[in-house]
């Protein structure tokens, strides 16, 4: 391993948790709670350093870790701190290894953060990148097993002490099944660790670079705000985004079923989108936006709610009625567009086969052709 680097300071942590809130596309867990918990071990003395995907070496092994469950669950059920060490553990014991790095499942919310927690009581870097450039519900929804990982041993693990260790499992989507049901068992929150990977199957799935990009994000809002700009406009500008629709939350239906929180928004338009409506589709995140019920953006795409006023981004499990909200739309990593990764994390997996993948960025004849098949 390579160190250069950074070393994450306690000024990193606000800006990163709302870089992570935005790019997990309203899910991944709540991104203040997991910043409060570093802000804590860091000013107890833990150092966490922030390593370059190119600082890895071929022959290191990398652990991911990260927390599974329920967003909503994340606010209410405080975690004990160290159940993604515990499941980090279990596979590490299973194949008999040590990792000498930790790199993030998904950047998104507070999944970000657990990585930093976990490297901070392992004593370990975290490498600057995920499998997902956003946040997704289920596990098998990751470059790391899109690409081919194997996906024993798993382990997951409670604020109680238990361990679970998944020794062998067929494919990733048992993987996932047998994971969310003990998920549900352990409270609908837990820390999960999937098979630790060799550093140049890292280097060649991983998205690059989204710790940093996070920071990039959060930074940029917290600067707009204190020269009293334009933070959407700002965020437009910094990312890529397109805004699609602002809005008020005129109803917000949610339900925990089968260990994610299921359901829906609806957003009456204000501004430049009086008169319109517009629908989000959520399982954890936000899966599709429609527009006067024509599909404006959908998975992988990453979609979110911003405050209005503040640019603060709003998590699924934050949405109110009332809220004043700007929707905006962001490109997905090329990793979670090709092919493959479409069979699984496209919007049929997701229950709306009646959907064709069409991308935000391309050209207008490209999507019109995608939206019309």
């Amino acid at each position: 391993m390579s160190p250069r680097g950074y070393v994450l300071e306690e000024s990193d942590l606000l800006p990163l948790s709302l870089g992570a809130a935005l790019l997990g596309t309203g899910g991944g867990g709540n991104p203040y709670v997991g910043m409060l918990r570093a802000r804590e071990l860091l000013r107890k003395g833990a150092s966490v350093e922030i390593l370059p995907l190119e600082a890895v070496h071929d022959d290191d092994v990398i652990g991911s870790v990260g927390g599974i469950g329920a967003p909503v669950v994340s606010v209410e059920k405080i975690k004990q701190g160290q159940e993604c060490l515990r499941a980090l553990r279990g596979v590490e014991e299973a194949m008999n290894v040590r990792v000498s790095a930790l790199i993030s499942a998904e950047v998104g919310g507070s999944n970000s953060i657990e990585p930093i927690l976990t490297a901070a009581y392992a004593g370990l870097p975290v490498v600057d990148g995920d499998g997902m450039g956003r946040a997704f519900p289920e596990i098998q929804m990751s470059t790391f097993f899109i690409y081919g990982l194997d996906p024993s041993p798993g382990a997951i693990a409670d604020d109680k002490g238990n361990v679970v260790v998944f020794k062998k499992v067929v494919d990733m989507f048992w993987l996932e099944r047998f994971a969310r049901h003990i998920a549900v068992d352990m409270g609908a929150a837990a820390g999960f660790a999937t098979a630790p990977m060799k550093g140049a199957y890292v280097k060649r799935v991983a998205v690059p670079g989204t710790l940093t990009q996070a920071l990039e994000i959060g930074g940029t809002i917290l600067d707009a705000r204190a020269r009293r700009h334009n933070v959407v406009e700002r965020l437009l500008a910094k990312t890529g985004a397109t805004l699609f629709f602002t809005g008020k939350v005129a109803d917000v239906r949610r339900e925990l079923r089968g260990g994610f929180a299921m359901g829906e928004a609806m957003l009456t338009g204000v501004g430049d989108h009086a008169g319109s409506q517009a629908r989000v589709a959520i399982q954890n995140e936000n899966l599709v936006l429609w527009v006067d019920g024509t599909p404006a953006v959908m998975v992988p795409d990453l979609i979110m709610n911003l405050e209005l006023e503040t640019g603060e981004p709003i998590t699924t499990e934050m949405l109110r009625y009332g809220q004043q909200l700007a929707v905006i739309g962001i490109p997905a990593h090329d990793l979670i567009k090709t092919p493959e990764a479409l069979k699984i994390v496209g919007p049929a997996a997701f229950g709306y086969p009646e959907l064709t993948f069409a991308p935000l960025g391309a050209p207008s004849d490209v999507r019109a052709s995608a939206e019309g098949c």
